[in-house]
């Protein structure tokens, strides 16, 4: 089940890095006096009560100088109305009251999206209330806070907690494969899907997703069903590219909570940026079956790249998706589109596979033979039993008498070691390193 959105969105320099960080109890945002510094998205997760929920710092809505400044207001109104499930608009308590908070204002409330106005820097006792001025804006929830000091935080997030969606109850169990298309903006991602649902094999219909607007398409392909989830709001239209680019990676990770097998799609015309790899990342994270796509491979004639060439160029930039498949299409001819859903398939087998604590332990018994655990202050160190706690993705839990002993550089050892026995291509691996006492 996805996490709520709460998006917090302003002008600049009223305090939304500061308030970030203290809901998410982190510094990952940029903090300074300097107005715009907060360029990229800023996203992390945070504990509202008893619910996870993922907050998104914005930039300042009035950065960047080369669009009207109304337009922007707009814009980042237009995704929070989309795209958040709540929203927090920041102003400052010490500027008073300006047209853009107005205007952003009058945005989120036109598209009935709930939201609060935290009114930001009533720090010291002196300035313990709020300018009149704001009361004009006829706020409902309008509430005191000092994000720098954490003056009102927590009554803040009751009333936020308060206007979040209803849980959505799990999905019942399903035979049907998820999967989510993910990849940053202009990569293909839309053709892709089209090509996909286009297919005359395919019987196709749309059905609810289990996040606030969003439509899942289901396919059923040669007696095998599947689900593209949020499809919908990766092909929602109408939003500028600006938009597009400042989001996509939280778009991504919406899709990766409900996914089985993630498509990371990359525009094989291009280097491998930094983007793919943060949103390659997050599929990691997340421990999703992961196959990497190349698109728009019928243009490679012209650049005389050979796939092995970019296979290297792709397994360089991704060293963390060594188990992934790579292949090459093309959306807009369709070329070798019709191989990714068995793929797919193949990709999803493995990363439901349970293997039997039997040939597990064999595995390990081998590598170790083969490679042996160093000693531990002067003490040997024994594995006593490893089994298979979970699948989607494999996951197992070897005990040993001294895990803290175990380096990192074994424990992937002994992940490859199970890679190399069982195959696995496709799906993350996890290896969990527990302590236990020798069984008499």
């Amino acid at each position: 089940m996805s996490s709520p959105i709460i998006a917090i969105v302003g002008r600049a320099n009223v305090g939304k890095s500061t308030l970030f960080n203290k809901l998410t109890h982190s510094r990952s945002a940029i903090v300074n006096d300097t107005p715009g510094v907060t360029r990229d998205r800023i996203y992390g997760s945070a504990d509202f009560g008893s619910r996870s929920v993922m907050i998104v710092d914005t930039g300042g809505v009035d950065v960047d100088q080369s669009n009207p400044i109304e337009l922007q207001v707009v814009e980042q109104g237009k995704w929070a109305r989309n795209e958040a499930d709540c929203v927090i608009v920041v102003v400052d308590n010490r500027q008073g009251l300006v047209p853009h908070d107005q205007e952003m204002v009058d945005e989120i409330r036109k598209s009935g999206k709930p939201f609060v106005l935290a009114i930001n820097k009533v720090d010291s006792p002196s300035q313990h209330y709020i300018l009149p001025e704001f009361n004009t804006l006829g706020v409902k929830n309008m509430l005191p806070v000092s994000a720098e000091h954490g003056h009102g935080i927590f009554e803040l997030i009751e009333a936020v907690s308060g206007l979040l969606p209803e849980r959505v109850e799990p999905e019942t169990e399903s035979k049907a494969i998820r999967i989510a298309v993910i990849g940053k903006p202009n990569v293909g991602k839309s053709s892709l899907i089209n090509k996909l649902l286009d297919s005359d094999r395919c019987i196709v219909s749309n059905i609810p997703g289990t996040t606030r607007d969003s439509i899942d398409t289901f396919l059923k392909v040669n007696d095998q069903d599947f689900v593209l989830v949020d499809t919908a709001g990766i092909r929602r239209k109408g939003k500028t590219r600006q938009v597009l680019d400042k989001f996509s990676v939280i778009m991504a990770l919406k899709a990766l909570d409900r996914c089985d097998v993630a498509i990371l799609l990359l525009d094989a015309m291009e280097q491998v940026a930094d983007q793919d790899a943060t949103i390659a990342g997050y599929a990691l994270d997340r421990g999703k079956a992961c196959i990497i796509i190349g698109n728009k491979w019928d243009l490679m004639r012209e650049k005389e790249i050979t796939f092995e060439e970019f296979e290297e160029r792709v397994r360089y930039k991704l060293k963390f998706l060594e188990f992934a498949p790579i292949m090459t299409v093309s959306a807009k001819s369709g070329m070798r589109v019709d191989k990714i859903l068995p793929k797919v398939e193949q990709v999803f087998e493995e990363y439901s596979r349970n293997i039997s604590t039997g040939p597990l332990n064999d595995c390990f018994e081998k590598a170790i033979q083969r490679n042996p655990m160093s000693s531990y202050r002067g003490k040997f160190v024994k594995m006593f039993y490893a089994t298979q706690v979970k699948n989607k993705p494999p996951t197992f839990k070897c005990f040993l008498n001294f895990p803290e002993a175990i380096h990192f550089s074994y424990k992937r050892y002994l992940i490859n070691s199970i890679r190399k026995s069982f195959g696995l291509t496709g799906t993350p691996v996890r290896l969990i390193l527990s302590g236990k006492k020798e069984e008499s």
